[in-house]
């Protein structure tokens, strides 16, 4: 596996809060920008998504996947992994971790591993996954507040 690139924010929101919006997929292409659309194809009993088909247009990267997801007993670790290959990646492995900073803020840091299906430069790829994670951070956290 390829190695993970992770970064952290502060959000003016509760646990609860991120991680509803974390798990509202149906709602990602509202405010997930690259994300045309996020579809639930199973759920585990407690009704939690276990996997989720994305469909990316990042202009020009596009790619249609599937993610597994699981989640700590608690729900404020949130881990997935890629299901199969798509056209774009060998690999995806990531993380949300969402922790109460007690003053109505949690700090949320996200880890992301990608194994691309073509080659490509290892400072290039550490670039482009830092790009996507805070990319995603600024965007959850924009939504995220709007809910608190």
């Amino acid at each position: 596996m390829a190695d993970s690139t992770t970064q952290s924010i502060v959000v003016k929101a509760t646990p609860e809060t991120i991680r509803d919006v974390i798990i509202d997929f149906a709602a990602y292409p509202e405010w997930a920008g690259a994300v045309q659309s996020a579809t639930v194809t199973e759920e585990y009993e407690d009704g939690y998504p276990s996997q989720v088909r994305f469909e990316l247009d990042a202009g020009v990267a596009k790619d249609v996947y599937t993610l597994q997801y699981e989640y700590s007993e608690d729900t404020f670790e949130i881990h997935w992994h890629l299901t199969e290959r798509s056209q774009l990646q060998k690999s995806q492995v990531g993380s949300y971790a969402i922790e109460d900073n007690g003053d109505g803020t949690s700090t949320v840091t996200y880890t992301l591993a990608v194994e691309l299906g073509m080659s490509m430069l290892g400072m290039f790829k550490k670039k482009a996954e830092k790009m996507i994670i805070d990319t995603a951070l600024k965007e959850l956290q924009k939504r995220a507040e709007s809910r608190a």
